[in-house]
């Protein structure tokens, strides 16, 4: 834990604010951000999706492709998010639920005390002068909570996938303005593979929801065309 996270509590935080901004410059050089499955049908309409391995784990995780380089997100703007979508995890700044030092089963309310919305001035409190959650602090711990249980759906999501060998390893490429793009060692859910699965386990996939996130990362990559758009305008 970097010394700019903390547990969040009344000791520590009790005069921290939270000030609304449309300027998301904790995330101006992420070129993949996280998503869980429930984001899927809102995100494949405007930015590709597709899966990353951790070499160390080989567990897979959904990602949202934000940039054609590293480093680069082309949704990030001063002014404004250059698209209709904002993935969760982006909204949930400068919060996030972490384990415990002390147990690794208990999750913990943490915050990022250095970040350009943290203030002693102007926005939300955290806490009310007798040392209570104010309404604006206990909803944002429920929509931690609410994304953390969601994520553990996805990655039931992305395990199935790859207990069924769906994922395979692909170079995605796309030209723009005379010069080609090579975006390298994601994965993709192999269509041949899905199209020759049995009628169990497809028939699982659907039980447990899992087609219509699958068709939603299939036909996101379309926006690989939008990524070159919004870097061609940058």
């Amino acid at each position: 834990m970097t010394s700019s996270i903390r547990t969040l509590s009344y000791e520590n935080h009790n005069q921290i604010k939270i000030q609304h901004s449309n300027n998301f410059n904790h995330a101006k050089d992420q070129q993949v951000v996280p998503l869980i499955v429930h984001e899927f049908a809102r995100a494949s309409a405007e930015m590709p999706i597709v899966f990353v391995k951790n070499a160390e784990t080989g567990e897979f995780q959904a990602v949202a492709l934000l940039g054609l380089s590293q480093n680069e997100n082309l949704f990030y703007s001063e002014k404004e998010w250059l698209s209709s979508y904002l993935p969760a995890l982006i909204s949930h700044h400068p919060f996030a639920l972490m384990p415990s030092q002390n147990d690794e089963n208990q999750l913990q309310m943490v915050i990022k005390e250095d970040s350009h919305v943290v203030s002693k001035t102007q926005g939300n409190a955290l806490f009310d002068d007798e040392g209570n959650e104010t309404d604006y602090l206990e909803k944002r711990k429920n929509a931690l909570g609410q994304y953390f249980e969601n994520s553990q759906i996805t990655k039931a999501f992305t395990q199935l996938l790859s207990e069924k060998s769906l994922l395979s390893q692909q170079n995605l490429s796309l030209e723009l303005n005379g010069e080609k793009i090579a975006i390298n060692g994601v994965y993709l859910v192999d269509e041949k593979a899905l199209n020759s699965m049995s009628d169990e386990d497809f028939l699982e996939l659907r039980k447990r929801g899992f087609l219509a996130p699958i068709y939603n990362h299939l036909g996101s990559l379309h926006q690989l065309s939008r990524l070159a758009k919004l870097k061609s305008a940058k």
